[in-house]
């Protein structure tokens, strides 16, 4: 039932992409002592989401119409922070406040679904 609510609906998608994109910044932490390394990015989740809702047709599930993925094509971009003298573009720093943009972004998608779900228990006439 809440999967047909389009708050609920964006709101998973934005848990979706907050978890892609911590799995970047991770990667990124992880490989920031490797020469000639490119830290990659995610676009932010508006203009994503802008673009998946642009009026095409789009998925609403894997495998719908010919999509093999998740309702937005979400293509990793490499960052255009500067270069170290070995060539590795990971920024530490840049890297942690990400995580933490990213953490609060998936909290607030948590927060979205739990209360609708709440708002829906109380019509019902339920706790």
């Amino acid at each position: 039932m809440l999967e047909n609510l389009n708050i609920t609906r964006m709101a998973g998608a934005l848990a979706e992409h907050s978890s892609k994109r911590l799995g970047l910044v991770a990667k990124n932490v992880a490989q920031a002592a490797t020469p000639g390394y490119k830290a990659m990015d995610l676009p932010e989740f508006s203009a994503v989401y802008q673009d998946s809702a642009a009026g095409s047709m789009r998925a609403t599930r894997p495998g719908h119409f010919t999509s093999a993925g998740s309702v937005m094509t979400e293509v990793p971009v490499a960052s255009s922070a500067g270069a170290s003298p070995n060539g590795n573009t990971v920024s530490v720093e840049e890297e942690m406040v990400k995580s933490v943009m990213v953490r609060k972004d998936h909290d607030m998608a948590l927060a979205v679904y739990s209360n609708a779900r709440d708002i829906l228990r109380a019509s019902l006439g339920r706790k």
